[in-house]
């Protein structure tokens, strides 16, 4: 039997049946269309990226540091995406560049990476690359820089900051002291591993054999030994080694000089208070030695009794 005001919702087992509009289903449409796209843009940003991992790799089982041009650089550093820092040295190499301190630089860069690439810890999460002025002169240009060598470090997400860049005139270009930036920016620990040198080791030889042969040739007359003025002379080379700057530029390793490559100026003294050339520390040591030697020549003319003419020109 029929009833009024029956209600429109049809019931079936008890539950009710709720209908969509008719309109929605356009929506519903789009919205699954949409997520089958963004679900493919992401596999494909996944294979794209492995790709760029797996080439990497490639390059770096081959050598631990790969030279890269424009297109290198733009499709494996700047362009996402990527999950990998990437150290890269921007240098001049070339014989015409004429830049010793890149020579120098690249020697202690090979090392890093070297130690880096056959050390337990080495892994896809850090490369090592390289961009040569002849070779990326558009990298230069697209970076805005105007120096070499300059160390840089691209993160794995986002741009490169301030600290990113290695202050190369402050701290110097040793590989130790690379390792430690990198560590600052990555944390990735890298223990360097120099190949042995033994000159230092034949040098030390040849002069315990000198002094020893010297010693033998006039062991019967050793008075010499005890020349108050030779010791003299061996202890001011020290202290003026050692006032000069010599021990830390062993440490720091810093340039010899820098040239600007605008004008082609050469400096030997560096701006900054808390950095040093090589050169300077010859200047500064030639200078102490040159005062040194005045106030002897002032004592001996003060002291001696000789030619007064001989005293007056010390």
């Amino acid at each position: 039997m029929g009833a009024k005001g029956a209600p429109s919702r049809r019931r079936q087992g008890g539950r009710r049946l709720r209908y969509l509009p008719t309109g929605s289903f356009p929506f519903l449409l789009l919205l699954l269309l949409l997520c089958i796209q963004l679900g493919g843009g992401q596999k494909k940003k996944e294979n794209l990226l492995a790709e760029k991992v797996e080439q990497l790799m490639e390059w770096s089982s081959r050598r631990s540091i790969f030279r890269m041009n424009g297109d290198k650089f733009r499709k494996f550093i700047k362009a996402p995406p990527r999950n990998y820092s990437m150290i890269v040295m921007f240098t001049a190499l070339q014989p015409q560049r004429q830049c010793s301190v890149c020579r120098q630089a690249n020697e202690e860069y090979q090392i890093l990476a070297n130690s880096w690439r056959y050390s337990s810890a080495f892994c896809n999460k850090l490369f090592f690359s390289m961009v040569d002025y002849d070779e990326g002169t558009d990298v230069f240009q697209q970076l805005n820089m105007n120096s070499a060598p300059t160390f840089m470090h691209f993160p794995a997400k986002g741009r490169p900051k301030r600290a990113d860049t290695f202050d190369l005139q402050r701290i110097g270009f040793a590989a130790e002291q690379l390792a430690k930036w990198i560590a600052d920016r990555t944390d990735v620990h890298i223990r360097v591993f120099r190949p042995p040198n033994y000159s230092g080791t034949i040098a030390l030889a040849l002069l315990v054999s000198l002094v020893g042969g010297l010693l033998y040739l006039r062991r019967n007359n050793l008075e010499f030994i005890y020349n108050k003025t030779g010791w003299a002379m061996v202890s001011l080379c020290i202290v003026f080694a050692m006032t000069s700057g010599q021990m830390w530029n062993h440490i720091r390793g810093p340039p010899y000089a820098h040239k600007n490559p605008h004008n082609g100026q050469v400096s030997y003294i560096h701006g900054s208070s808390q950095a040093q050339f090589v050169a300077e520390s010859h200047i500064i040591l030639v200078l102490n030695a040159a005062i040194t030697m005045g106030m002897v020549l002032l004592n001996e003319a003060a002291t001696s009794k000789g030619d007064v003419g001989k005293r007056r020109t010390f």
